[in-house]
């Protein structure tokens, strides 16, 4: 292998952040060199981020590989314990060219036999660095990230010690990146961070995400669609609401950050809205814009769930008109304190688990029932030789029986859907 490889798992953050470290590899004319951009959100990925490693390692043993990102920030330990790992970057350093620099100009042999290891105090960071990419590989979409770690401290997430607290990156940067990104034909941005609703608190002028989103959309006015990654319930401003409800370029789909429906786990949680206000929350959504798509993140099997706590959650997902789940089971994270209380037996999370999938599946294939006979403007993602997939507005998943372009936005309408699909034909131009 001579081509860079980057394999980036987790969250939109860590994708954009993926795009900077294949920049500067390129720039650098870096040969023979992997990066495993990790995420250390459960148990679960933390475990598929070291089988990925191990197989990196068979299919290219003399490649250099370098480990970063979230699990990397949190453990470094074990990571430059695996045989296979040349280099551990924390979260900060793996966006330093010379970081990587570091691990380029060192015999592969070397490294393995003693890894380099630079992963200093994430929660020391008070700024967020600018980085402006021009393109993404083979993307129609690109991820611009517009805020850095989190103020909350949600008793079953470990996230903020590997990101560090809430840091907004400037308004003048962002547009800039984003004029950037519409200048190399970039269809549609999405406004990632971990906290994107915190947006703008800690800046010299605070502003909001409300008037970010509105301040893009004046200042960028070729940029055909922007959309929001995960929010939080508690957080919207004034200005975000007028925004959803006043610009079409606004894509109508938002993903909530509920994580559960039922008031005592959400307490547990530490979570700020109650079981009722996310449910006034989404209702108000679709008074502001009816044609919006809802999504959120759960988690099953919190720990002291009883089988009615489960219940409030499985109600919550309809009565929040919620059409795209994503739900995760319960994983300790040490150093939380939800690792510290009570634990169902694991069989029972997955079994709920699945139930919530089960749930997620029929709210999915109700809205695409509902998409059928209605116009959907699809980017295009990937061409095959007779088909084409991409996103409708809503983020749905749409394949057309068509070869397109990537790149193009097209309007199709809804003709069925299979599975994870709505399947349209294209309009006439």
């Amino acid at each position: 292998m001579s081509t860079p490889k980057i394999v980036t798992f987790g969250c939109r953050l860590n994708s954009y952040e993926s795009e900077v470290m294949r920049k500067h590899l390129q720039d650098m004319q870096a040969k023979d060199v992997i990066i495993v951009n990790s995420c250390a959100v459960t148990g679960e990925a933390e475990r598929q981020v070291k089988q990925s490693i191990r197989k990196l390692r068979r299919d290219h043993p003399t490649s250099k590989i370098l480990v970063t990102g979230c699990a990397a920030q949190l453990n470094p330990g074990d990571y430059s314990r695996m045989s296979e790992v040349n280099a551990v970057f924390g979260n900060r350093e793996k966006l330093d060219p010379l970081q990587l620099a570091t691990v380029l100009n060192v015999d592969t042999v070397a490294v393995r036999e003693k890894p380099i290891v630079n992963v200093q105090d994430i929660m020391q960071v008070r700024e967020t660095a600018h980085h402006l990419i021009s393109g993404v590989d083979q993307r129609s979409r690109a991820f611009v990230q517009i805020q850095q770690g989190c103020d909350h401290r949600c008793t079953f997430c470990i996230i903020p010690y590997a990101r560090g607290n809430s840091r907004s990156t400037s308004p003048q940067q962002i547009i800039q990146q984003i004029q950037h990104l519409v200048d190399a034909h970039i269809a549609e941005i999405v406004l990632t961070g971990v906290d994107i609703t915190s947006y703008g608190q800690d800046l010299s002028q605070p502003i909001t995400l409300g008037k970010l989103a509105a301040d893009i959309l004046n200042q960028v006015p070729k940029l055909p669609r922007l959309r929001l990654s995960s929010i939080d319930p508690i957080e919207m401003d004034p200005l975000l609401w007028d925004v959803i409800g006043s610009e079409q370029r606004l894509m109508p789909h938002l993903h909530l950050s509920l994580q559960a429906g039922d008031d005592m786990i959400l307490k547990r949680m530490k979570r700020r809205h109650s079981s009722a206000q996310a449910v006034q929350l989404c209702q108000r959504l679709h008074q502001h814009r009816p044609d919006i798509a809802l999504g959120a993140d759960l988690i099953a099997g919190f720990p002291t769930e009883t089988e009615e706590m489960f219940q409030n959650s499985l109600r919550h997902v309809q009565d929040c008109h919620i059409s795209f789940v994503h739900v995760f089971p319960y994983s300790p994270r040490a150093g939380t304190p939800a690792a510290k209380m009570p634990q169902l037996p694991v069989e029972i999370r997955r079994e709920r688990a699945n139930l919530l999938r089960q749930l997620g599946d029929r709210q999915r294939q109700n809205f695409f029932a509902k998409q059928l006979g209605k116009i959907q403007k699809v980017l295009i993602e990937k061409q095959e030789e007779d088909y084409s997939v991409g996103h409708s507005q809503h983020f749905a998943s749409v394949r057309v029986p068509q070869a397109i372009e990537p790149g193009h936005i097209v309007q199709m309408v809804a003709t069925a859907f299979q599975g994870d699909y709505i399947i349209a034909d294209r309009l006439a131009e």
